[in-house]
């Protein structure tokens, strides 16, 4: 139906109507437009969230990124990233589709009204124009006729009188025939006028206002078709992310499908195992025989335990379970400088002892002890103030050994594998650089105009000079990594000896006061000390005094008036070592020194200046020439 034909007399309805119409266009742009910043904030938010719970640059976080379930965490966080960004595509599209193509419609639908309507209005004022014109033709016509009639009667009555003269009476009629003259003149305006104003009426009312009129309707049916448009784009903008959206959706699903409890418990394996060995059986000791309990072989931390539980299996050492508190000690003191074997020998980080010193002592003083337990005791109690010292100072510099000596040897191990990783590919970068150097000089060479070949060559030994500097450290931490290979134990060294212990289950043993895997400072060691060997006790009575009570005196004279350590070889200090903590001793690079007692394990190694100046040094700052006898002893 036409608005023009049906809506002829409703103009002032229509306007009324097709500015409502804007205003529902302007009403569904802010709609539209809210709907725009609620998927941006939605999108910043999901954005932050992920953002949050991503892993922090530390260690921790590094290292909890091994597992698969934090693997599909991390993939989910990425996901959900993802997903966000989504989002900010609907609000793109939102603006880009809807929003900033309604405003410009908008701007054209308002234009395309008020041209319509200013046309409608003229035509109106042109018709109301037209009638007033008319109706003052009418006015004058019907004015004239009056007029014409009186000037009739007025004549006739003149004409009539016998006392009016002729001259007035010819005046009259003249006036009469004017007045006629003049209604005459006024009708045919009148008449013409009125023919022409239902002419222009027609006109108006079935041609100008119906195509005014068609043309709003097709305005506003363009308006309605928009709408119908933007808000099919409306649902087709979030339709059109709905395949990305159920990616992430399906990458989230396959992250959480991915995780492997295995896997996860294998890691747990790789990232804690230690290298050590599991402690060996507790030794059968017969107290039925008149002797004195001599020291376990496990160490003298389980002389204790041995009288707490004389029979059957149990754990030597609980170690590994007791958690320490102090950060490991640091390599020799930093003002001595690096070797590649200069720091795997250190002293290892303590451990928590499970019983105080004092009872240790006790323990040990029940029984007859000889010379060389004395000074094993005093090496441990000399090694231990040396690592505590160490300790102390690694506490206040912050920072761990450079070797990782502080772990144990298989986290050792790893660490030093991934450093020598790390050093490898920075190798390779800067050969690659050299490589692009060298044949960017090359090209200057052949071309001078393209550059001076010698502004290469300070880079070219720039690069050469680092890496000499990555091949010094690949050696260095190479090194470490093959000592600590070297020391690690083997599956069969661990199957030899745990036949060795099945064997002398039933034999009573001496530990000669030789360290198990614990040095006596309480540190990690990585390898069994050649004191260790299980060796059965020919004598069944260790103490020659029969006499109990006698055994404390004789060890507080054993351990005041310990002789002189005899001299076993010599050494070349290779490094300097200032020797700073209390035990040790300072050396000068090249300076030749007496050993009088070698590395057992720990690390360090016991040498004399001259008589009155002893002390340790680290066993790989120095070159050891033991002498033959004393090799075979």
């Amino acid at each position: 139906m036409s608005w023009g034909s049906e809506l002829w007399d409703q103009f002032d309805n229509l306007e009324k109507h097709t500015q409502w119409g804007i205003e529902f266009v302007e009403k569904y742009t802010k709609f539209v437009k809210e709907r725009s910043e609620i998927e941006t904030n939605y999108a910043k938010q999901i954005r932050n969230l992920s953002k949050k719970y991503q892993p922090k640059k530390n260690s921790r976080e590094e290292e909890e990124s091994k597992y698969t379930f934090c693997k599909a965490f991390l993939t989910t966080l990425n996901e959900l990233n993802d997903y966000a960004g989504q989002h900010e595509v609907i609000a793109e599209n939102l603006t880009s589709q809807i929003i900033g193509e309604l405003t410009r419609y908008l701007t054209e639908l308002k234009a395309e009204r008020k041209s319509h309507f200013h046309d409608g209005r003229k035509a109106q004022q042109h018709i109301e124009s037209s009638w007033k014109q008319l109706e003052s033709c009418k006015r004058r016509f019907e004015r004239d006729c009056k007029e014409a009639d009186r000037a009739q009667q007025y004549f006739e009555k003149m004409d009539a009188d016998i006392n009016v003269t002729k001259a007035d009476v010819e005046k009259a009629r003249q006036q009469a025939q004017m007045r006629h003259q003049m209604a005459a003149d006024s009708k045919g305006d009148y008449s013409s006028y009125l023919q022409k104003f239902n002419q222009e009426q027609n006109e108006h009312y079935y041609t100008v206002i119906p195509n005014i009129f068609q043309k709003l309707q097709d305005m506003e049916e363009r308006r309605i078709e928009r709408i119908g448009v933007c808000m099919k784009t409306f649902s087709d903008v979030d339709r059109q992310v709905l395949p990305i959206v159920g990616k992430c959706l399906d990458g989230m699903t396959k992250a959480a499908e991915s995780i492997e409890p295995k896997t996860d418990s294998k890691q747990v394996v790789e990232s804690y195992k230690s290298g050590f060995e599991p402690p060996g059986d507790v030794e059968f000791e017969d107290y039925g025989q008149t002797m004195k309990r001599t020291a376990s072989d496990t160490s003298l931390s389980n002389s204790r335990e041995g009288k707490e539980k004389p029979a059957g299996k149990s754990k030597g050492k609980l170690w590994p379970f007791i958690k320490n508190k102090n950060k490991p000690p640091p390599a020799p003191p930093a003002s001595s400088p690096p070797s590649p074997s200069a720091v795997p020998n250190d002293p290892q980080s303590p451990k928590q002892h499970k019983e105080p010193l004092s009872h240790r002592l006790n323990d040990f003083m029940t029984s007859k002890p000889k010379m060389h337990c004395l000074r094993s005791l005093r090496r441990g109690l000399s090694l231990k103030l040396i690592t505590l010292n160490s300790q102390v100072r690694n506490l206040i510099e912050g920072s761990g050994p450079e070797d990782f000596s502080h772990l144990p040897p298989e986290q050792r191990r790893k660490k030093l594998q991934g450093k020598l990783d790390e050093l490898n590919k920075d190798i390779q970068k800067e050969m690659d650089q050299r490589d692009a150097l060298t044949k960017m000089k090359d090209v200057y060479v052949k071309n001078p105009q393209m550059g001076d070949p010698a502004s290469v060559d300070p880079r070219l030994s720039e690069i050469g000079q680092n890496i000499e500097k990555l091949q010094f450290e690949v050696q260095k931490f190479e090194g470490w990594l093959a000592e600590v290979e070297e020391r690690m134990p083997s599956k069969s060294d661990s199957h030899r000896r745990s036949g060795l212990y099945e064997t002398q289950n039933n034999t009573t043993v001496s530990n000669n006061c030789a360290q198990d895997r614990e040095s006596p400072d309480g540190s990690y060691t990585e390898e069994q000390n050649s004191e260790t060997q299980v060796k059965a006790n020919p004598n069944p009575n260790p103490n020659p005094n029969p006499n109990p009570t006698s055994s404390t005196p004789e060890f507080d004279d054993e351990f005041d008036d310990e002789e002189t350590l005899p001299t076993i070889g010599t050494c070349k200090a290779l490094y300097p070592f200032e020797g700073h903590n209390e035990g040790t001793i300072s050396v000068a690079e090249g300076e030749l020194l007496y050993v009088i007692e070698e590395d057992k394990g720990d690390g360090w190694t016991r040498v004399r200046r001259n008589e009155d100046e002893e002390g340790y040094v680290p066993t790989s700052y120095v070159e050891v020439f033991l002498e033959t006898n004393a090799k075979d002893s």
